[in-house]
């Protein structure tokens, strides 16, 4: 586990490392940069630099973490790349069934791949796993539909970077939206209208709404607020659901 400074987050843990470019949103991919750098350091695990690889030797980590954290799985990866044999998948959901004292969110951008797995029963879901899906433009909204008709518990969205405006979402059964502006040296815009409105669609279902970031190539002076406030809601989970 190692500590992050991803807002919606407290830690991540990542059983894998690398990923494949697959949509826009990858561009300017954080965990590539990250990796390469880490690799240049000598550190073990990125000898491979961002090519895709397993790390079981990290399976055994969450089970000696007693107190009780939000930890996003494969910040440094996809969870659901293809290359991933569903066996080392289901591993690694049976070690975040058997830690129910944390959180684990997991997101990916390979929502056919999500939605495949499940519909063959070969996913059993944890009650303490979040699964989300990225959707940076309107190219890729299907995601969402693929991601409401898996058996996760709780859904949520990562719409960051936001690319385009994504009006008219379908939220039935999403539980939670972030948003954030692409930051970097070369970071495509947003606009505020576009996080406007999203924020009016979570408000009109009835779903939480996290504003992370305009971005831009200084996103600590960009801040987070939206109309002068901050919103950083998170989803209020329901036993029953």
């Amino acid at each position: 586990m190692a500590t992050t400074k991803i807002e919606w987050t407290e830690s991540t843990w990542n059983p894998i490392t690398g990923c494949t470019k697959i949509s826009s949103g990858c561009k300017f991919c954080y965990a590539e940069v990250m990796a390469k750098r880490l690799k240049a350091m000598g550190q073990e695990k990125y000898r491979n630099g961002f090519a895709l690889t397993l790390h079981p030797e990290t399976l055994q980590e969450p089970y000696a973490w007693k107190k009780p954290k939000m930890i996003f799985v494969n910040s440094m990866s996809d969870l659901f790349h293809k290359d991933i044999p569903v066996e080392y998948l289901q591993r690694v959901f049976k070690v975040i069934k058997e830690n129910p004292q944390h959180v684990f969110q997991v997101l990916t951008k390979r929502a056919d791949i999500l939605r495949y797995y499940d519909s063959e029963g070969w996913l059993e879901w944890p009650h303490n796993l979040w699964m989300g899906v990225t959707v940076e433009n309107k190219e890729v909204i299907h995601r969402i539909e693929n991601l409401r008709n898996t058996n996760a518990r709780v859904k949520f969205l990562s719409c960051e970077p936001l690319l385009s405006p994504l009006e008219n979402m379908n939220l039935k059964g999403i539980d939670w939206v972030i948003v954030g502006g692409e930051s970097g040296r070369t970071p495509r815009p947003m606009k505020e209208d576009w996080v406007v409105d999203i924020k009016e669609q979570c408000r009109q279902a009835n779903v939480a709404f996290y504003f992370k970031q305009w971005g831009g190539t200084n996103k600590k002076k960009a801040g987070s607020a939206l109309d002068g406030k901050a919103y950083k809601e998170m989803p209020v989970i329901i036993e029953s659901k």
